[in-house]
């Protein structure tokens, strides 16, 4: 059976590298699913895969987006699944389309009374920052966390679980308009980097103590500065390099100030302990049915116009999170 997908057969910018055409539907093996597409969550990462720009580059061609929310069409042997259920899952490739391959190991069930738009959304960022915040920084009630971007998805994510795991938390953003979204996930203070230091405001804010952790998705000279508002004992999360440049720090500083420089891979938790997974979405279910958590959604596109839902991304028009549905 055929089906609408976007393909990519050279790596490149989305505008250039992607075409709408008709392909063959897949088939689903044992485990997996075939499930028809309902809502798709776009994602940063969407766009340096296109490119081949990302740490993962799928074999040409191929059909791109990593996450979605879909009804069941065609279960698995194997799969535990039946027709009409309601599934998220981290795809890795192919959700840029009419119908998927929900694998298993990357799919969880929807709970009753979360909306497909919430659903696509909501898998990435919130499992990244709980594996950020929970368990690699191991963020404590009354702590200082420092969240940079914080209004976009993974920002306005972390903001959310750091006010659940009972933080303070000091936001940056870029315009006005962005500081007040941070504020409604629940931002304690929002600092304007473009127009203010944000370093010397957390130490202003802190009594010259400093942020406990600092969430950082931007790199380059954000993670710069973050080191010279980092607290005794500090710990700086490396999630990811929107600015386009990966920062180095010298190790001396790194002594000096008694801090930690840690890394997230969320992706490879699948690969060395998908127990966690499983723990941290149960977990993350719990905060969304006590309303402490929910995906800040910026517009709906359909997937046709997916380059124009790209192009917000790109030019850092969007906040929070962008949903396309075929």
């Amino acid at each position: 059976m055929k089906m609408h997908a976007w393909q990519v057969e050279e790596f490149g910018h989305y505008h250039d590298a992607m075409e709408w055409r008709e392909t063959d539907r897949p088939t689903p093996n044992g485990s997996d699913a075939l499930v028809k597409v309902d809502a798709i969550g776009l994602n940063f990462p969407d766009i340096l895969m296109i490119a081949g720009k990302y740490q993962v580059r799928p074999p040409l061609p191929f059909v791109p987006g990593t996450e979605l929310m879909g009804t069941v069409v065609e279960p698995g042997s194997d799969s535990g699944l039946a027709e009409g259920d309601r599934v998220m899952a981290m795809c890795g490739v192919g959700a840029f389309a009419e119908y998927c391959i929900a694998p298993e190991g990357a799919r969880f069930s929807v709970p009753e009374g979360m909306s497909s738009e919430d659903a696509a959304a909501f898998q990435m960022i919130y499992q990244t920052s709980y594996f950020g915040l929970a368990v690699r920084a191991n963020l404590q009630p009354g702590e200082v966390l420092l969240v940079h971007g914080g209004a976009g998805g993974v920002g306005t994510s972390a903001i959310q679980l750091g006010k659940a795991l009972g933080a303070m938390v000091i936001a940056t953003a870029g315009t006005e308009a962005k500081m007040e979204i941070c504020r409604q996930c629940g931002a304690d203070h929002v600092v304007n980097y473009a127009t203010d230091d944000f370093a010397e405001v957390v130490k202003d804010l802190t009594k010259g103590n400093g942020a406990d952790v600092v969430y950082d998705p931007v790199g380059g000279d954000v993670f710069d500065k973050s080191t010279k508002c980092i607290a005794w004992n500090g710990r700086i999360l490396v999630i990811g390099f929107t600015s386009g440049r990966i920062p180095e720090i010298r190790t001396n500083r790194i002594l000096l100030k008694n801090m930690s420089v840690v890394g997230l891979h969320w992706g490879a938790y699948r690969i060395h302990e998908p127990h966690l997974i499983d723990e941290a979405q149960e977990t993350l279910y719990d905060f969304y049915r006590d309303g402490k958590i929910k995906p800040v959604i910026y517009n709906e596109y359909a997937l046709t116009d997916l380059s124009d839902a790209l192009d917000a991304i790109e030019q850092r028009r969007s906040y929070g999170k962008i949903v396309v549905k075929p």
